[in-house]
C-alpha cells in the first residue's frame, strides 16, 4: 500500500488478518521490506500479522531531497501507524531501522508493546564524517547505489554466506544497487548526526538488543551500551553472523525473536 505524509510517498504491506498481534519490521539503509524474508513466514505461522514500512529513499517510498534527520524517519514510522490504526505493534528495526525506532519508540510510546533494535547505533559514531562522506559524494556524484554496493554486502554477510546461499547475496547486492541514490545518502546523512544517548534512559517498554557478533559496522559493543542505558533492556550477540544475523543466522535469530514476542505480548 502507498500512505501520502506531506507529500511524501510511504510504502508499507501488512501480511496477515488485522486483529492479530501485528510485528512491525523495518529495514537497513540500503534495503527494503524483502530483507525480513526469512522472518515472515515464521511470524505469519505464529499467528502473527506482520507490517513492513520502506523507510524514505527506500523500496517504494519517495526520496525527497536530504539531508534527512533521524526524528523525521521515526515521524514517518509514526504516521503510518496511526494511519493503520492497527494498536499498539511489536516493532523490529536493523541498523536504519533500529536508529529510527528508537527515535518512534522514544517520542510515540503509546504505539508499541516492545521494541527489538538489531545492529543500531544509539548515537552517531565519533568518527561518522569520516566513514560517511566518501560514501555519499559517491552515490549523488553517480546517481546510483551501484559503485558503494558490493563494499557494503561484504561488510553485511559473511563470505560463507555468499558460497552457501548465491541466490539471497544476489538479491541484496541488486537491493543495494538500486536504492536510490539520494534516498540512500539523506539516510546516510541522518545516520551521521544524530544520539539517543540522554533519552534513552527514558524508555518506556521492553526492549530487546540483537547484534551480528562479527558486526564491523555496528560493533556489538554499541548493543550492549544499548542495553545498559535503557531501564528493561536485554542484550544479545547472535554467532556466526555480521550486519544481518536476520538473513545469515535466521535460525538463531527467529527463535530468539519468537521467544521475546512471547514474553512480551
Amino acid at each position: 500500500m502507498l500512505l501520502l505524509r506531506d507529500g511524501l510517498k510511504i510504502h508499507a504491506d501488512l501480511l496477515g488478518a488485522r486483529d492479530r498481534q501485528v510485528v512491525c519490521l523495518v529495514h537497513s539503509l540500503g534495503a527494503d521490506g524483502g530483507m525480513w524474508a526469512e522472518q515472515v513466514p515464521v511470524l505469519l505461522e505464529a499467528g502473527y500479522a506482520v507490517l513492513r514500512i520502506d523507510l524514505r529513499g527506500h523500496g517504494g517510498s519517495g526520496a525527497p531531497p536530504g539531508p534527512y534527520a533521524m526524528q523525521a524517519l521515526g515521524e514517518d514510522l509514526a504516521f503510518v501507524l496511526r494511519q493503520l490504526g492497527l494498536g499498539p505493534v511489536h516493532y523490529v528495526g536493523l541498523s536504519l531501522g533500529g536508529m529510527s525506532g528508537q527515535a518512534l519508540a522514544l517520542d510515540h510510546p503509546s504505539l508499541l508493546r516492545s521494541v527489538v533494535i538489531c545492529d543500531a547505533l544509539p548515537e552517531s559514531l565519533p568518527n561518522a564524517a569520516e566513514i560517511w562522506s566518501p560514501r555519499i559524494r559517491a552515490v549523488r556524484a553517480a546517481g546510483s547505489c551501484a559503485p558503494i554496493a558490493q563494499a557494503t554486502i561484504e561488510r553485511w554477510l559473511t563470505p560463507q554466506f555468499q558460497a552457501a546461499n548465491p541466490a539471497r547475496w544476489a538479491e541484496i547486492l541488486a537491493t543495494i544497487a538500486a536504492t536510490d541514490a539520494e534516498g540512500y545518502a539523506g539516510c546516510a546523512e541522518a545516520i551521521s548526526a544524530f544520539t539517543h544517548v540522554a533519552r534513552l534512559p527514558s524508555l518506556a517498554m521492553p526492549a530487546l538488543i540483537l547484534c551480528g557478533a562479527d558486526d564491523h559496522a555496528v560493533p556489538p559493543a554499541e548493543g550492549e551500551r544499548i542495553a545498559r542505558l535503557v531501564p528493561d533492556g536485554r542484550f544479545h550477540a547472535i554467532p556466526g553472523a555480521r550486519h544481518l544475523p536476520n538473513v545469515e543466522q535466521p535460525a538463531a535469530f527467529n527463535r530468539i525473536l519468537m521467544d521475546w514476542l512471547a514474553r512480551s505480548g
